[in-house]
């Protein structure tokens, strides 16, 4: 019963609708996950390349996919962070 009322306590009772303020969080963590992966990527042109390599920061297919991977994965966790504390 304990367990069942912490659980209950912890999450928001509001869904989480998408807002311009959602999205605006989604685009700035793609763009920091794209700078954190452009600093520390040590091979950024591996693999295929894209159409355009200037247009996407001169990344590969693969370092696109995983900094945007890692960038949804941030943006998710503020979001819900976020929402859990009532900011959004």
């Amino acid at each position: 019963m304990l367990t069942s009322t912490l659980l209950a306590a912890t999450f928001a009772t509001t869904p989480l609708q998408w807002t311009p303020v959602v999205g605006l969080i989604m685009i700035l963590s793609n763009i920091a996950a794209i700078a954190f992966g452009k600093a520390t990527i040590k091979y950024p042109y591996e693999g295929p390349e894209l159409p355009s390599p200037n247009l996407f920061g001169g990344f590969g297919l693969p370092a696109l996919l995983a900094t945007t991977a890692f960038g949804h994965i941030l943006g998710v966790g503020v979001i819900l962070g976020l929402h859990s504390f009532g900011r959004i």
